[in-house]
């Protein structure tokens, strides 16, 4: 049977008026009435429902996260970062994987505010039209993380992707002047595109011209990375470096290559992007692009509370910064 904040204030002896204020913290109420009506709570088990809660406040103390796939460190890092910020400002979360399909995305956007969340925040590909109408018809605010909106119409944090890339590039042409390879993630991904043309400029800005050749793509997991490098190698372009768009890639490249009889990073050095935990754990260890995955989720929770609280917002695009790492895959 379930107790109900009737059979509570009944066994009490008080209003049910007053269980309620007693439930949410309301100071309201004498210290007696507290302790009487909160030891009535214990001994009958009640649980206040919080969707009655929510259907009287208009508020229901949840928020939707969606992201392409919990089992990836990165973006299992990122939902570290918004359920620690949650927790703290008393939200609970709800996790849904989109796996990067548009219309899953698109569904589960519309799940999200069937469930009543207060706010979402949303990590994906890319923006398109059809998101950013669903977003601004959306009855709670949005903000995207680790994702990119070309139009800018949403509120976001992110990294300068493209600056990013751009440093890991010189960083590998300072030491050699042939063109690093680059094994790139989905070609139709926005944040990949800002890493191809920061990998351009680098390579502009050195006056070394772009071999499409050694451009492979790949889709940021780890087979992956195995199946570019030896698409590479086995082409005969044995290049002097190889950045990578991810780490988990980047991992591959590694292992490829040293299937091949190549020693990273005497014979090739290898540059990841992510700094996740994986980048410790390969050897040789992993020079990457630092990305503060945890931060990033944790700031855009943060904004999302802003936002849901109607707060002041002074800045809707947070660009967070980004270092290199330097370990041993790079000479």
């Amino acid at each position: 049977m379930n107790i109900t904040i009737y059979d509570v204030a009944r066994e009490a002896n008080v209003s049910m008026a007053t269980v309620s204020r007693v439930v949410n913290g309301n100071p309201n109420v004498k210290p007696t009435t507290r302790k009487k009506v909160l030891a009535t709570i214990e001994r009958l088990g009640y649980r206040p429902n919080a969707v009655a809660r929510g259907l009287a406040s208009k508020k229901t103390t949840t928020v939707g996260a969606i992201i392409p796939d919990i089992s990836s460190i990165f973006f299992a890092e990122l939902a570290r970062g918004i359920e620690d910020i949650a927790t703290m400002y008393k939200y609970n979360m709800i996790l849904s994987n989109s796996d990067q399909n548009k219309e899953k995305e698109l569904q589960l956007i519309n799940t999200m505010l069937e469930k009543q969340v207060d706010g979402i925040i949303f990590m994906g590909g890319d923006i398109t039209e059809e998101h950013v109408q669903q977003f601004k018809t959306s009855s709670v605010p949005v903000v995207l993380a680790a994702t990119y909106d070309e139009n800018d119409a949403m509120p976001s944090v992110n990294i300068d992707y493209e600056q990013a890339a751009y440093e890991a590039v010189k960083f590998l042409l300072d030491k050699s002047s042939k063109q690093p390879a680059f094994i790139s993630g989905q070609e139709d991904n926005h944040i990949n595109q800002l890493k191809y043309e920061g990998y351009v400029r680098a390579l502009k800005e050195s006056s070394v011209s772009v071999n499409e050749d050694i451009i492979i793509k790949g889709d940021y997991s780890y087979d992956s990375g195995i199946e570019a490098v030896k698409q590479l190698l086995d082409s005969g372009n044995v290049p002097a470096s190889i950045f990578v768009a991810s780490d988990e890639m980047a991992l591959g490249v590694i292992h490829g290559a040293q299937d091949k009889g190549y020693s990273v990073p005497d014979d090739i050095e290898v540059f990841g992007f992510d700094n996740t935990r994986l980048a410790t754990m390969v050897r040789p260890t992993l020079s990457t692009i630092v990305q503060p995955m945890y931060d990033i989720g944790a700031v855009a929770m943060r904004l999302l509370t802003k936002f849901m609280n109607k707060e002041e917002v002074e800045e809707q695009k947070v660009v967070l910064p980004h270092r290199i790492e330097k370990r041993n895959s790079t000479k």
